[in-house]
């Protein structure tokens, strides 16, 4: 997977409306806001706490184990007008052969699915070429958190679909996609 880079969520902190996935690895760090309940979800996946009842997350992956379907990677594929793109590839194997399935989704919901099915997450070269560094600005917000200092005013510059102006996410919405 030469075109894409592998990285992990290296912090989650609460912004004005919603909160903040900073994704990255050793050599760049950039932020998606997410709405409090995905980032809630995100939040619990990482503490690795058990829920009581399933949520959407814990749903999509029972209903995917359900159907003998996997997940086989994710990755923020674009960003274009500041919102962010993520395509969900599902593999089922069945006795007619392999199905592979792309499927445009949120970012913030295909972090949560990796992060639910333990899968990689994966950030497309031309999208990690667009996207600034924000190494030093979470270094600095989780300095003032392990401090005590006050977060509030802080947040990443990056915005996910409008979803922290609480207007619905620009998805692409291009659905499903058969391939195999």
């Amino acid at each position: 997977m030469s075109d894409a880079i592998q990285v992990q969520i290296l912090g989650l902190m609460p912004a004005a409306n919603g909160m903040a996935v900073f994704l990255g690895n050793e050599t760049k760090t950039f932020s998606i806001h997410v709405d409090h309940g995905v980032g809630t979800s995100i939040a619990l996946l990482l503490k690795g706490e058990k829920r009581e009842r399933p949520l959407t997350h814990d749903l999509i992956h029972l209903i995917l184990q359900g159907f003998s379907i996997t997940v086989d990677r994710v990755i923020v594929n674009d960003l274009r007008n500041d919102t962010y793109f993520a395509r969900l590839t599902l593999r089922q194997v069945g006795p007619g052969g392999t199905s592979i399935t792309e499927i445009d989704a949120r970012p913030s919901d295909c972090v949560a699915v990796a992060l639910e099915t333990q899968k990689p997450i994966y950030v497309a070269k031309s999208v990690w070429d667009k996207v600034s560094d924000m190494t030093p600005f979470l270094q600095e917000l989780k300095k003032k958190f392990e401090t005590g200092e006050s977060l509030e005013e802080e947040g990443g510059s990056e915005d996910e679909g409008g979803e922290s102006k609480g207007s619905q996410p620009r998805d692409g919405g291009k659905g499903p996609v058969k391939k195999g």
